[in-house]
């Protein structure tokens, strides 16, 4: 908004408060005649400066009054203090070095940190397990030693060397039974959900440049086009992507919303050459471990759409929200199994049980899934859903690091994050619960890849799943509106009736299907060797390297390691270009565009 005017930093009248700012606010006007009401004098039409004005007003308590995505620092030059907030989903990123002589430097970018020397890159070993188990890391750690991320919901302030940190917003389920006496019918809650979708995405059409959106041809992202369409006067611009040897079912069910909605539609097919050829850069561009193979996906779509739009929305959300993912409706199931188990078989049948599937061989997975899920053996619930669903669990950690990193490491627990969201909320029910954690760790990784792997090309993503009104009604929603018997997001499904074709509406979740596992075996093992059996990576001592080729043989034998060895990879990728120094030169921002720092 207002690009010409917007520079940074931005100050006051008074030049007594100065802001850097990410990110868009899409409520800014709302407030803006109020303001000048009382005296705010405006320079420019930007989002930044209604920010700081609100602050002025305000305080710490105007970060409440946003709508929006952003990472923002505020210099009140009068009180010598220094005060930065996340927005409430975490949408745009925030990390920061808080210096044992009190210094604080902070960025959007770790690289950043490490270009302006506020820290030496260092491996965080400690958070090594909670990368392994869960794709990335969670919470407050990143895999830098020092450096921090600020959590979504958060706000931070400095002032004489000392930081404070306070959570502003947290999302609220409805406890266990609350909607048991709700007098609302299934269609006026899918009228106002639908309301409050609609709302979101017109909010975030809201730009001074052209924009578009992903379509993958699944539920979420067709329901945006359906709305966008519906909204602006000119054909949506659509963007897919897709791999060699499998474009055509990949984009079937994107060109299907394409026609309905007669979208100005643009694809774009990766070869694995390019695939692999990008890794190093777009790991560096990402600051961690590619937590999936869909980040490489998502950069070559976004230069694609970089072409033609500065802007795009996109899906993100929808799944950790309304129950999308397989593994809760399996987790749910499961321990329904497990408790009937329980209680129609005797001590002496349960016994003989126990000791025949105990008996099985300690690498069996039918052992595993049986022991954790269907005996429910383990302590919690929790624990069982993610070692089922953990790349690698905590078993396989004990077998992959050795010794040595397991005693540097200490006491592994790969779920302490998790474990620590769970304890933290009032969700009362399973399904709330793991909606809950994932929100507070899973959907993490998804929102730092779409921002990195977008911004890489130069766009900017918007996410109207997230808005926040949006997801505090949907968590407060009951739960048979968003899974019920097998199906899942049963509320998005209801509002998209009769205005998305049948075959998206009944589509399975498929995730974003990218071929690594069969590249790995085929003409591209040589990756897998170069990155994880070389001298190297054995030379690091992290890993045990029995195990590790023993991964590597199962799966070029026809076992799915896929992720482990995806993980390994862009582990040892991510250590080379951080630790081992051998990122590009040319591809360091300066400094001074990109970091504050304040001593």
């Amino acid at each position: 908004i207002d690009l010409a005017a917007g520079h940074q930093p931005m100050t006051n009248e008074d030049d007594s408060l100065h802001i850097v700012y990410n990110g868009e606010i899409y409520n800014h006007a709302d407030y803006r005649a109020g303001l000048e009401a009382r005296g705010h004098v405006y320079r420019t039409h930007c989002d930044t400066e209604t920010i700081l004005h609100l602050y002025e007003e305000e305080g710490a308590r105007a970060v409440e009054r946003l709508r929006g995505m952003f990472a923002f620092a505020i210099w009140d030059q009068r009180q010598s203090e220094l005060f930065i907030a996340r927005d409430r989903l975490g949408v745009k990123p925030l990390y920061y070095v808080h210096d044992a002589d009190g210094s604080l430097f902070f960025a959007s970018e770790i690289k950043a940190l490490l270009a302006a020397g506020a820290i030496a890159p260092e491996l965080n070993l400690p958070a090594l397990p909670d990368y392994l188990a869960n794709h990335a890391t969670s919470g407050e750690e990143t895999l830098f030693r020092g450096v921090k991320r600020l959590l979504p919901g958060h706000t931070l302030l400095w002032r004489d060397g000392a930081i404070k940190i306070e959570r502003y917003w947290d999302v609220a389920f409805a406890p266990e039974g609350e909607h048991g006496s709700s007098r609302k019918s299934d269609e006026q809650y899918v009228q106002e959900w639908s309301e409050l979708f609609r709302t979101s995405v017109r909010l975030r059409l809201m730009a001074d440049v052209p924009l578009g959106m992903f379509l993958s041809g699944g539920i979420d992202s067709s329901a945006i086009a359906a709305v966008m369409s519906g909204m602006i006067s000119e054909p949506v611009k659509t963007f897919s992507v897709a791999f060699a040897e499998r474009e055509a079912n990949e984009l079937e069910y994107a060109r299907i919303v394409a026609r309905r909605f007669k979208t100005d539609h643009h694809e774009v097919v990766v070869s694995p050459e390019e695939f692999f050829a990008a890794l190093p850069q777009l790991v560096w561009h990402e600051d961690e471990p590619l937590a999936h193979p869909s980040s490489v996906a998502l950069y070559f779509v976004s230069r694609l759409a970089a072409q033609h739009v500065k802007v795009v929305l996109t899906g993100e959300g929808s799944d950790e929200l309304l129950a999308g993912y397989g593994r809760y409706r399996k987790t749910v199931f499961n321990l329904a199994l497990g408790e009937r188990y329980q209680r129609w078989t005797g001590d002496g049948l349960r016994r003989a049980v126990r000791r025949g599937i105990e008996s099985r061989p300690p690498g069996s997975k039918v052992g595993q899934k049986l022991k954790r899920t269907f005996l429910c053996l383990t302590p919690d619930i929790e624990t069982i859903y993610f070692d089922n669903f953990s790349v690698f669990g905590r078993d396989r950690q004990r077998e992959l690091l050795t010794p040595e990193t397991r005693e540097r490491i200490g006491a592994l627990d790969p779920y302490a994050g998790v474990r620590r969201c769970l304890e933290a909320t009032d969700a009362g029910t399973l399904l709330n619960r793991l909606l809950y954690a994932d929100i507070k760790t899973y959907l993490h990784e998804l929102l730092m890849k779409q921002d990195q792997m977008s911004m890489a090309a130069s766009i900017e993503s918007r996410v109207p799943f997230l808005d926040h009104k949006l997801v505090e009604y949907t968590a407060r929603l009951p739960e048979r509106m968003k899974l019920r018997g097998l199906t899942t997001k049963h509320i998005l499904r209801q509002s998209m009736k009769g205005v998305l074709p049948e075959e998206i509406l009944s589509r399975r979740k498929m995730g974003f299907p990218v071929p690594v596992g069969a590249w790995f075996r085929g003409k591209f093992h040589g990756i897998v060797d170069e990155y994880v059996l070389s001298a190297r990576a054995r030379n690091r001592g992290l890993f045990d390297e029995a195990y590790v080729r023993r991964l590597v043989a199962e799966h070029q034998q026809g076992a799915n390691h896929t992720e482990r060895l995806w993980s390994l990879v862009n582990f040892e990728i991510w250590l080379r270009q951080f630790m081992d120094g051998e990122a590009s030169p040319h591809l360091h921002p300066a400094a001074s565009e990109a970091e504050l720092a304040l001593r």
